[in-house]
Formats: structure tokens, sequence, C-alpha cells
């Protein structure tokens, strides 16, 4: 397994930007699928985003498409979620999330390690 560690979230109002940060430690990690996840109070755990391990294939989940743009540095061993025209259905707790494997899956049950969880508020 890998330890994550997600930072960067906060309150913000509709419409602002916000950025998060993971950070990985633990296996070698330009060969982990990253991912986010996020969940809201009552809801199952939702994909966001993912990035396969040479960073070259991204997939988005449809309710944040053209909004969220994830990246992977792997010198520094860190994943990050830039967060764009943000609404109140947004709001969620938001993981970091990785599997061994070369591709990027869109259920939380594939995913063998995940950070804390990090508050993200959208509200006016």
């Amino acid at each position: 397994q890998v330890r994550l560690e997600e930072s960067g979230g906060g309150l913000v109002q509709p419409g602002d930007s916000l950025r998060l940060s993971c950070l990985a430690s633990g296996r070698t990690f330009s060969t982990t699928v990253m991912a986010w996840f996020r969940q809201a109070p009552g809801k199952d755990r939702e994909f966001v985003a993912g990035v396969k391990g040479d960073g070259d294939s991204i997939y988005y989940g449809d309710s944040v498409k053209g909004r969220f743009t994830v990246s992977r540095d792997n010198a520094k061993n860190t994943m990050g979620l830039q967060m764009n025209s943000l609404k109140p259905e947004d709001t969620a707790v938001y993981f970091c999330a990785a599997r061994v494997g070369r591709f990027v899956l869109r259920n939380a049950i594939d995913y063998d390690s995940w950070g804390q969880g990090i508050q993200v508020t959208v509200s006016s």
C-alpha cells in the first residue's frame, strides 16, 4: 500500500476555484494509478478524476468534466486537482486514492490505498 495525504480543502463561494493536493509515499509512485473520489453526506463515493502512472491518460467524472483538471508530478510524488467554477453540489469530502495496475478504474472498491479525506464546501 501507499500512504496518501490530502491538503488544500476549505470553504469557498460558488464560482470560486480551489486546488487540492495529494502527497504519496511508500510505493513507486510512477507506476501507481492515482484518482480523486468524493463523497457527500448520504451518497456513494463518486469518481472525480484519475490519471495513469505515466500521466498520459486522464479521465474525469461527467459531473466535473470541463471544470476540474487533474495532474501529477512523479518527481515530487504528488497529484493535484484544480477545481474551477465550483458549485454547491461539489460540496463533499474529497479523497485521494491509489491502485496497483495499469488502468484508471471508476469504482472505489478497485483502489487499495486511501487518504483520510478533506472537506470542500461550496456555499454563499
